[in-house]
């Protein structure tokens, strides 16, 4: 029976039984490694393939971008699962008493408005349309239904 000895040397140069050792250790590194590029290259292809099978219908929107003939189903903004609620009417300017810069007009009345606001939309464009809206619902002194609005579809 052989044995190995716990004697390294610091210096370089092999000691019995050291040098399986050493042989042992880059093989394991080399493993290591062809593993670690093995997962990052399954990543990528996972996410390019996630991403080709990921058709997105929204439209990025600039300031120079003319939205007021676009047809029907023509979504703006971002995902709807980022905005808990939704409201659809014919968009109209003005606010009431200085809350909201636009409203929707829905069947049932003035009572019926949502008086909106957008820091993401631009909805002077769709002043006059059927749209459909998903925002963010917030506090309002006089309106009844005061929303931030981060999506919008164009219905008619």
């Amino acid at each position: 029976m052989e044995r190995e000895s716990i004697v390294h040397s610091f210096d370089g140069k092999n000691v019995q039984g050291a040098s399986s050792h050493k042989t042992k250790n880059t093989s394991m590194k080399k493993k290591s490694f062809l593993v670690f590029i093995l997962v990052i290259a399954l990543g990528l292809v996972t996410g390019f393939l996630i991403s080709l099978s990921t058709k997105s219908s929204v439209v990025t929107v600039t300031s120079d971008t003319d939205i007021s003939n676009l047809p029907k189903g023509t979504v703006f903004g971002s995902d709807a699962k980022a905005f808990n609620n939704d409201a659809e009417g014919v968009l109209r300017e003005g606010g009431i008493d200085g809350e909201g810069s636009y409203h929707l007009e829905r069947p049932g009345g003035i009572s019926q408005n949502v008086y909106l606001t957008s820091s993401v939309l631009d909805l002077s464009q769709l002043v006059g349309r059927k749209i459909k809206v998903w925002g963010q619902t917030n506090a309002a002194q006089k309106a009844g239904w005061l929303m931030d609005v981060g999506r919008a579809e164009i219905i008619k």
